[in-house]
């Protein structure tokens, strides 16, 4: 499948995958200045690049997992999503879960971006849902 893309910075870097079956491709930070993110904080980083995707695809922005692992950063909001008609800068949101200041460079890996189809729901109120064995446990119920 080919995507879009469009560099808003001439310093900005094309997503580039890691290995020949990864799922995530990495992106890249493009800064004028290296940020720094205090311990507990967040900053919004931008790669420099939008994207145009192809309609029922959408784009998962997860973590990095050395990233995350090692140094603490990871996407505020967990998983961040680019939908298909959004043709703005591709920005992530880094929190620093470490004890420490972290310093964010250009050119540094700071996501993956994920491709995925997805599915539009129609929703529908209904005075009653189907049964089952579950019903609404939740949170824990099954013991496991």
């Amino acid at each position: 499948m080919e995507i879009g893309i469009k560099k808003l910075n001439k310093q900005a870097k094309a997503p580039v995958y890691g290995s020949e079956y990864a799922a995530g491709a990495d992106l890249y930070a493009c800064l004028d200045m290296p940020v720094v993110i205090a311990p507990g904080r967040t900053k919004v980083i931008p790669t420099g690049i939008a994207l145009e995707l192809p309609v029922g695809y959408a784009g998962l922005i997860y973590a990095r997992s050395g990233l995350a692992t090692k140094q603490g950063l990871a996407p505020a909001n967990k998983v961040g999503v680019v939908d298909c008609d959004y043709r703005g800068e591709v920005m992530v949101a880094l929190h620093n879960h470490s004890s420490e200041s972290r310093t964010v460079n250009s050119g540094d890996r700071i996501a993956q971006l994920v491709i995925t189809p997805y599915i539009t729901a129609v929703f529908r109120e209904k005075k009653e849902l189907s049964s089952t064995a579950r019903g609404a446990g939740g949170f824990g119920s099954t013991g496991k």
